[in-house]
């Protein structure tokens, strides 16, 4: 429904929120997303998993690998105390672009 650019452009944000509840697996995290949009953001898996990937290696987010019997092998990944904060520091900057944009918006309907 929404630009490939404008998804790309949050979807750090978008999973580090979703993070911020219980650990989830990928697919999880996927499905959250698309359930809390209303079915307006939905990610391709390999989209996801390799944003998840960069995620990790900056440290920001941290996965664990579970096996549970009669179920495949799940890398559930949960929020480092470095994603914490650099969550809070794009919700500020979401927030401020956000503002930014409708003053300008706005500008054209006066």
């Amino acid at each position: 429904m929404f630009s490939a650019d404008l998804k790309r452009g949050s979807m750090e944000m978008l999973i580090l929120s979703v993070l911020e509840g219980p650990p989830c697996h990928g697919y999880e995290i996927g499905k959250s997303l698309e359930r809390c949009s209303g079915g307006k953001l939905e990610f391709r898996v390999s989209t996801l998993y390799s944003v998840l990937y960069r995620m990790e290696k900056r440290k920001w987010i941290k996965g664990r690998w579970v096996e549970k019997q009669g179920q495949r092998r799940r890398c559930y990944y949960r929020l480092t105390p470095a994603g914490r904060k650099i969550l809070s520091q794009q919700r500020e900057e979401w927030a401020s672009f956000v503002e930014t944009v409708e003053l300008v918006v706005g500008m054209h309907g006066a």
